[in-house]
Protein backbone atom coordinates (compact mmCIF):
# COMPACT_ATOMS: atom_id res chain seq x y z
CA UNK A 1 0.00 0.00 0.00
CA UNK A 2 1.53 3.52 -1.24
CA UNK A 3 2.18 6.06 1.57
CA UNK A 4 -0.47 8.66 1.26
CA UNK A 5 0.23 11.99 0.15
CA UNK A 6 0.66 14.39 2.97
CA UNK A 7 -1.52 18.15 2.52
CA UNK A 8 -1.20 21.25 4.29
CA UNK A 9 -4.20 23.52 3.42
CA UNK A 10 -3.66 27.20 3.42
CA UNK A 11 -6.90 29.02 3.80
CA UNK A 12 -9.93 26.97 5.34
CA UNK A 13 -12.80 28.54 3.78
CA UNK A 14 -15.82 26.74 1.53
CA UNK A 15 -12.62 25.29 -1.10
CA UNK A 16 -10.05 24.64 1.75
CA UNK A 17 -13.14 22.46 3.82
CA UNK A 18 -13.93 20.78 0.60
CA UNK A 19 -10.83 19.51 -0.09
CA UNK A 20 -10.22 18.40 3.15
CA UNK A 21 -13.61 16.67 3.10
CA UNK A 22 -12.30 14.72 0.40
CA UNK A 23 -9.20 13.73 1.88
CA UNK A 24 -10.74 12.34 4.97
CA UNK A 25 -12.48 9.88 2.47
CA UNK A 26 -9.47 9.14 1.12
CA UNK A 27 -7.03 6.51 0.92
CA UNK A 28 -4.64 8.55 -0.98
CA UNK A 29 -4.45 12.21 0.62
CA UNK A 30 -3.71 12.84 4.24
CA UNK A 31 -4.41 16.92 5.53
CA UNK A 32 -1.29 17.33 8.38
CA UNK A 33 -1.92 20.86 8.26
CA UNK A 34 -4.74 23.05 8.35
CA UNK A 35 -3.73 27.21 8.35
CA UNK A 36 -5.84 30.14 8.38
CA UNK A 37 -9.05 28.85 10.30
CA UNK A 38 -9.27 32.36 11.59
CA UNK A 39 -8.28 34.74 9.12
CA UNK A 40 -5.89 36.38 11.69
CA UNK A 41 -3.91 33.52 12.25
CA UNK A 42 0.00 33.23 10.79
CA UNK A 43 1.22 30.15 8.74
CA UNK A 44 1.59 27.09 10.69
CA UNK A 45 5.41 26.51 8.99
CA UNK A 46 5.87 23.56 11.60
CA UNK A 47 2.83 21.81 10.57
CA UNK A 48 3.57 22.81 6.69
CA UNK A 49 6.86 21.67 6.72
CA UNK A 50 5.74 17.98 7.28
CA UNK A 51 3.72 18.02 4.21
CA UNK A 52 4.44 16.95 0.73
CA UNK A 53 2.27 19.35 -1.10
CA UNK A 54 0.73 22.91 -0.03
CA UNK A 55 -2.76 23.85 -1.34
CA UNK A 56 -3.58 27.85 -1.32
CA UNK A 57 -7.33 28.57 -1.37
CA UNK A 58 -6.84 32.10 0.09
CA UNK A 59 -6.95 35.87 -1.41
CA UNK A 60 -5.34 37.77 -3.37
CA UNK A 61 -4.05 40.31 -1.03
CA UNK A 62 -1.70 37.21 1.43
CA UNK A 63 -1.14 34.72 -2.06
CA UNK A 64 2.54 36.00 -2.73
CA UNK A 65 3.67 36.35 0.79
CA UNK A 66 2.17 32.84 1.77
CA UNK A 67 4.16 31.16 -1.51
CA UNK A 68 7.49 33.04 -0.27
CA UNK A 69 7.13 31.69 3.41
CA UNK A 70 6.38 28.08 1.96
CA UNK A 71 8.80 28.00 -0.89
CA UNK A 72 11.61 29.19 1.49
CA UNK A 73 10.41 24.96 3.59
CA UNK A 74 11.18 23.79 0.45
CA UNK A 75 7.39 22.54 -0.04
CA UNK A 76 6.13 22.16 -3.18
CA UNK A 77 2.37 24.46 -3.74
CA UNK A 78 -0.92 24.25 -5.95
CA UNK A 79 -2.07 27.46 -6.07
CA UNK A 80 -6.03 27.82 -6.40
CA UNK A 81 -6.27 31.78 -5.05
CA UNK A 82 -6.94 34.10 -8.02
CA UNK A 83 -6.49 37.59 -8.51
CA UNK A 84 -2.20 37.65 -8.29
CA UNK A 85 -1.62 37.01 -11.74
CA UNK A 86 0.17 40.35 -11.92
CA UNK A 87 2.70 39.35 -9.70
CA UNK A 88 3.21 36.34 -11.87
CA UNK A 89 7.68 37.38 -12.61
CA UNK A 90 7.88 37.46 -8.82
CA UNK A 91 5.94 34.11 -8.40
CA UNK A 92 8.77 32.68 -11.03
CA UNK A 93 11.95 34.20 -8.88
CA UNK A 94 10.56 32.57 -5.67
CA UNK A 95 9.87 28.96 -7.43
CA UNK A 96 13.56 29.23 -8.87
CA UNK A 97 15.00 30.42 -6.05
CA UNK A 98 13.97 28.03 -3.82
CA UNK A 99 14.01 25.35 -6.25
CA UNK A 100 10.23 24.23 -5.61
CA UNK A 101 7.38 23.08 -7.88
CA UNK A 102 3.85 25.01 -8.33
CA UNK A 103 0.66 24.58 -10.16
CA UNK A 104 -1.35 27.33 -10.23
CA UNK A 105 -4.78 28.11 -12.12
CA UNK A 106 -8.02 30.44 -12.37
CA UNK A 107 -10.28 27.25 -12.08
CA UNK A 108 -9.43 23.35 -11.38
CA UNK A 109 -12.32 22.02 -11.93
CA UNK A 110 -11.99 19.65 -14.96
CA UNK A 111 -15.46 20.45 -17.02
CA UNK A 112 -14.46 24.01 -16.67
CA UNK A 113 -11.06 23.51 -18.29
CA UNK A 114 -12.55 21.65 -21.05
CA UNK A 115 -15.34 23.90 -22.06
CA UNK A 116 -12.88 26.84 -22.23
CA UNK A 117 -10.89 24.31 -25.07
CA UNK A 118 -14.62 24.34 -26.63
CA UNK A 119 -15.20 28.15 -26.25
CA UNK A 120 -11.84 28.87 -27.71
CA UNK A 121 -12.23 25.96 -30.81
CA UNK A 122 -15.28 27.48 -31.29
CA UNK A 123 -13.74 31.18 -31.46
CA UNK A 124 -12.00 30.27 -34.66
CA UNK A 125 -15.24 29.06 -36.39
CA UNK A 126 -16.50 32.30 -35.76
CA UNK A 127 -13.48 34.15 -36.77
CA UNK A 128 -14.53 33.66 -39.98
CA UNK A 129 -17.67 35.68 -40.46
CA UNK A 130 -17.43 39.09 -39.32
CA UNK A 131 -21.78 39.18 -38.81
CA UNK A 132 -21.46 37.33 -35.19
CA UNK A 133 -20.38 39.77 -31.70
CA UNK A 134 -19.44 37.84 -28.95
CA UNK A 135 -20.21 38.23 -25.22
CA UNK A 136 -19.90 36.25 -22.14
CA UNK A 137 -21.93 36.49 -18.33
CA UNK A 138 -20.08 34.73 -15.03
CA UNK A 139 -21.76 34.38 -12.09
CA UNK A 140 -20.42 33.55 -8.28
CA UNK A 141 -21.79 33.94 -4.83
CA UNK A 142 -21.38 37.05 -2.87
CA UNK A 143 -18.24 36.48 -1.67
CA UNK A 144 -15.94 36.20 -4.72
CA UNK A 145 -13.65 39.38 -4.19
CA UNK A 146 -12.27 39.45 -7.99
CA UNK A 147 -14.45 40.60 -10.70
CA UNK A 148 -14.09 39.76 -13.89
CA UNK A 149 -13.40 35.85 -12.06
CA UNK A 150 -10.00 33.96 -13.40
CA UNK A 151 -11.65 31.77 -15.58
CA UNK A 152 -13.54 34.50 -17.64
CA UNK A 153 -10.91 36.39 -17.88
CA UNK A 154 -8.58 33.14 -19.05
CA UNK A 155 -11.67 32.70 -21.53
CA UNK A 156 -11.37 36.20 -22.65
CA UNK A 157 -7.72 36.02 -23.28
CA UNK A 158 -8.47 33.60 -25.77
CA UNK A 159 -11.41 35.14 -27.69
CA UNK A 160 -10.65 39.04 -29.52
CA UNK A 161 -13.11 41.14 -28.28
CA UNK A 162 -14.84 39.13 -25.12
CA UNK A 163 -15.89 40.91 -22.47
CA UNK A 164 -17.43 39.92 -19.51
CA UNK A 165 -20.59 41.01 -17.62
CA UNK A 166 -19.85 40.17 -13.79
CA UNK A 167 -22.60 39.39 -10.84
CA UNK A 168 -21.64 39.07 -7.71
CA UNK A 169 -24.79 37.49 -5.75
CA UNK A 170 -26.28 34.32 -3.72
CA UNK A 171 -23.82 31.46 -3.22
CA UNK A 172 -23.78 30.16 -7.05
CA UNK A 173 -20.54 28.39 -6.88
CA UNK A 174 -19.47 29.37 -10.33
CA UNK A 175 -20.91 30.14 -13.85
CA UNK A 176 -19.48 31.13 -17.78
CA UNK A 177 -21.60 31.53 -20.56
CA UNK A 178 -20.26 32.21 -24.23
CA UNK A 179 -22.74 33.73 -26.79
CA UNK A 180 -22.04 34.04 -30.52
CA UNK A 181 -24.46 36.27 -31.62
CA UNK A 182 -25.62 37.44 -35.09
CA UNK A 183 -29.08 38.92 -37.27
CA UNK A 184 -29.77 35.96 -38.14
CA UNK A 185 -29.02 33.50 -35.02
CA UNK A 186 -26.94 32.81 -32.05
CA UNK A 187 -24.85 29.95 -30.13
CA UNK A 188 -24.46 30.14 -26.62
CA UNK A 189 -22.40 27.74 -24.57
CA UNK A 190 -22.12 27.37 -20.80
CA UNK A 191 -20.28 25.65 -17.81
CA UNK A 192 -22.57 25.53 -14.39
CA UNK A 193 -20.32 24.06 -11.04
CA UNK A 194 -23.15 22.42 -8.91
CA UNK A 195 -20.39 22.53 -6.36
CA UNK A 196 -17.00 22.91 -5.11
CA UNK A 197 -16.09 19.28 -5.49
CA UNK A 198 -14.82 19.39 -9.04
CA UNK A 199 -12.47 22.26 -7.91
CA UNK A 200 -11.54 19.96 -4.86
CA UNK A 201 -10.72 17.07 -7.00
CA UNK A 202 -8.63 18.96 -9.75
CA UNK A 203 -6.90 20.52 -6.60
CA UNK A 204 -5.86 17.08 -5.38
CA UNK A 205 -4.79 15.88 -9.01
CA UNK A 206 -2.35 19.20 -9.25
CA UNK A 207 -0.75 17.96 -5.99
CA UNK A 208 -0.40 14.21 -7.65
CA UNK A 209 0.89 15.96 -10.54
CA UNK A 210 3.42 18.31 -8.45
CA UNK A 211 4.72 16.45 -5.49
CA UNK A 212 7.95 14.99 -7.10
CA UNK A 213 8.33 18.19 -9.95
CA UNK A 214 10.19 21.36 -10.29
CA UNK A 215 8.84 24.65 -11.78
CA UNK A 216 5.57 26.48 -12.50
CA UNK A 217 2.70 24.80 -14.47
CA UNK A 218 -0.67 25.87 -15.40
CA UNK A 219 -3.27 23.07 -14.71
CA UNK A 220 -3.47 23.05 -18.29
CA UNK A 221 -0.21 21.15 -17.99
CA UNK A 222 -2.09 18.47 -15.40
CA UNK A 223 -4.39 17.98 -17.90
CA UNK A 224 -2.46 17.29 -20.12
Amino acid sequence: MKDKLKIALIGFGKMGQEIDSLCSLSQNFEVVSINFKDKDDELDLKSIAKADVAIDFTSSDVVIKNIEQVAKLGINMVIGTTGWYDHMQTVKELVDKYQIGLVYGPNFSIGANIFLKIVAFSSGLFAKFSDYDVYGLEIHHKAKKDSPSGTALKIASKIDGLKFTSIRAGRNPGFHEVTFDSNADGITMSHQAYNRAGFAQGALLAAEFIKNKKGIYSFEDVLK
